[in-house]
């Protein structure tokens, strides 16, 4: 268990504390949504956790596997509704791996990443394609 707290400092900004840290981090309300725009919105840190999720989960099997992943870059988009309720609709996910495509081990972390518990607590109406690109 991890706990986090949130203070509301007003504005639509939020402080966010990490308990085992104690780093902060900060959200405001995008601009689309009456806010500054000026930190990751909460529905930019959904799309954020999915991102450094897959590349963890990689980094700890490529660990395992005495893989060097190191430089591997993962990017995402996300898109909200334009319809009510407000909601994340898709996330696509682009992942560069600096290993061959023709890796013995490239299924495995494709298939890790797409086992990553953000990937897996994500609504299955969230489209949250993923591609790949391989390289020495």
């Amino acid at each position: 268990m991890v706990s986090i707290q949130v203070q509301y400092e007003g504005d639509l900004r939020c402080r966010a504390t990490h308990g085992p840290s104690n780093i902060e981090l900060y959200t405001d309300a995008p601009v689309d949504n009456n806010g500054r725009g000026e930190s990751f919105s909460p529905t930019d840190l959904v799309a954020t956790a999915l991102a450094t999720c897959m590349a963890t989960v990689i980094g700890i099997k490529a660990k395992q596997k005495d893989l060097q992943v190191t430089g591997m870059s993962v990017s995402v988009e996300k898109h909200m509704s334009e319809d009510m309720p407000r909601r994340i609709v898709r996330l696509p996910v682009h992942i560069t791996v600096p290993l061959p495509p023709d890796h013995p081990e490239r299924r495995l972390l494709e298939a890790v990443a797409l086992a990553c518990p953000v990937h897996q607590s994500l609504h299955p109406d969230i489209d949250k394609t993923v591609t790949w690109t391989w390289q020495e």
